[in-house]
């Protein structure tokens, strides 16, 4: 923000705080959006110039602490749609980001409907979330997915964590230990990471939970978290449960050409074997010949009979 800064230069020099505002915002800080507002007023006044809009870049756990200011910001200078980033609604995750709880958030927007409804004008929040950031476990994604269904929020684009250079998330990435608190020797504070293919996936398929193409990863992640009643109909459930009706026979009882995902190998009883021509496999090794060409018994190519001379 705008000319904020440490009210005390001497504190400031001595400061070891990783940051200003977490896990509150420090009582040295100067959090008066005095200057901003008087940046935003000369700018509307600025001969040819008729708006200027802020769309993002707003850290709303400072805008909360100046109701002028953000009155100032929704009546005159967003477009319709603003967006902000709370990132996550679960503590783990948050802590690692340094940043603040869902409470902030939730005064923040109370506080833009109220001046969005003075003014006139329809306005919206967009908040921005992450998935798989290190610290995210498999239970903190699907309450944010929870969170985001219950607020009818529906993520167009989604894009998981992605370690990049001087960032605390990398090395929390690649050492998966928490770099905020001291490390010592054999002593250190875990921090769990969601780095194989299957978790990361599934960490981006409950932040699009409303996409059916994500449904069969959600269902079976449930299953296996023991939360099925997350599946149906119900107003509680995350996802609709599996739709048999609308599947053949042989699909619902997982069997045939179009039913499951089966195929033909050599240890298949009862399906055509292409080693055989076509003969079903019976689960039996083909009957070994010596024809010119053809494996013999022990596996070898087979020889042709040597011609006596005459």
């Amino acid at each position: 923000m705008y000319r904020l800064g440490c009210s005390d230069p001497k504190a400031e020099a001595n400061c070891r705080r990783p940051s200003c505002v977490f896990p509150g915002i420090c009582n040295k800080l100067n959090t008066d959006h005095k200057h901003t507002i008087d940046l935003y007023r000369a700018a509307r006044k600025v001969k040819g110039v008729k708006k200027v809009m802020i769309a993002s870049g707003v850290r709303y756990d400072l805008a909360i602490e100046s109701p002028e200011y953000v009155k100032e910001l929704v009546t005159h200078h967003v477009g319709g749609y603003l967006k902000i980033a709370p990132e996550h609604t679960e503590k783990n995750p948050l802590d690692l980001m340094m940043k603040p709880g869902m409470g902030t958030y939730d005064r923040f927007k109370e506080m833009f409907q109220k001046y969005s409804e003075e003014a006139g004008k329809k306005q919206y929040l967009i908040p921005y979330f992450i998935s798989a950031h290190p610290g995210t476990e498999d239970e903190d994604m699907l309450n944010l997915a929870l969170w985001l269904k219950k607020n009818n929020y529906e993520c167009d684009q989604v894009q998981n964590f992605y370690p990049s250079p001087m960032c605390n998330a990398t090395s929390m990435y690649y050492s998966e230990t928490n770099p905020l608190k001291r490390v010592k020797y054999k002593k250190r504070e875990d921090v769990p990471v969601a780095k194989g293919e299957r978790q990361r996936r599934l960490h981006k398929a409950l932040l699009r939970y409303h996409d059916p193409a994500n449904w069969p990863l959600i269902r079976e992640a449930l299953t296996n978290m023991g939360k099925q009643y997350l599946i149906g109909d119900k107003p509680g459930c995350l996802i609709p449960a599996e739709d048999l009706d609308a599947k053949t026979p042989a699909q619902r009882r997982k069997s045939g050409r179009h039913g499951a995902n089966r195929f033909a190998t050599k240890h298949t009883k009862g399906q055509p074997d292409i080693r055989t021509d076509g003969q079903k496999n019976t689960g039996k090794r083909p009957k070994p010949t010596n024809k010119p060409g053809h494996a013999s018994g022990n596996g070898k190519p087979a020889r042709s009979p040597k011609r006596r001379p005459r």
